[in-house]
């Protein structure tokens, strides 16, 4: 996110709640910075749960990897929406689903990266890594994302 020092005395003239469109005009999807999907992350006795959120995107928009120092990638590529004409102007695009993003989660050492499975299903992408009582050095590896778990 772009953040801009206001001097202090146009901070004061902007009044008490700041500027109220200085978010909107600031925020990094009108510019077509990458995004960060939003992310939940629990866990089970047996397993680490991640959720994210990524409408617009299909299995084949969205690339997972475990690297050699347990670190889960996900990538997002592509996933544009058609221009309803060529008359219109977008100003703000904030929904997702249009350009790429990256996410990257350290996992921890007790994970069995070879049996990670990933579902996409109504924009969100649900990862579950099952916890492994013997942990080894892990390598990299792409892992599939399937319609059903």
């Amino acid at each position: 996110m772009c953040y801009i020092s206001i001097p202090k005395k146009k901070r004061m003239a902007k009044g008490m709640f700041g500027d109220p469109f200085r978010q909107l005009i600031w925020s990094p999807a009108i510019y077509g910075e990458s995004s960060t999907p939003l992310l939940d992350w629990y866990e089970s006795p047996n397993a680490h749960f991640f959720k994210l959120n990524v409408p617009g995107y299909n299995k084949d928009n969205i690339k997972l990897e475990v690297d050699e120092d347990n670190v889960l990638l996900i990538k997002g590529e592509g996933g544009k929406e058609e221009s309803p004409g060529k008359d219109i102007v977008w100003h703000v695009s904030e929904r997702g689903g249009k350009g790429n993003f990256d996410r990257r989660i350290e996992l921890p050492v007790n994970t069995k990266v070879d049996q990670i499975k990933a579902h996409l299903e109504n924009g969100v992408l649900t990862i579950i890594v099952p916890k492994d009582n013997y942990p080894k050095r892990s390598k990299v590896r792409t892992i599939n994302i399937s319609s059903k778990l």
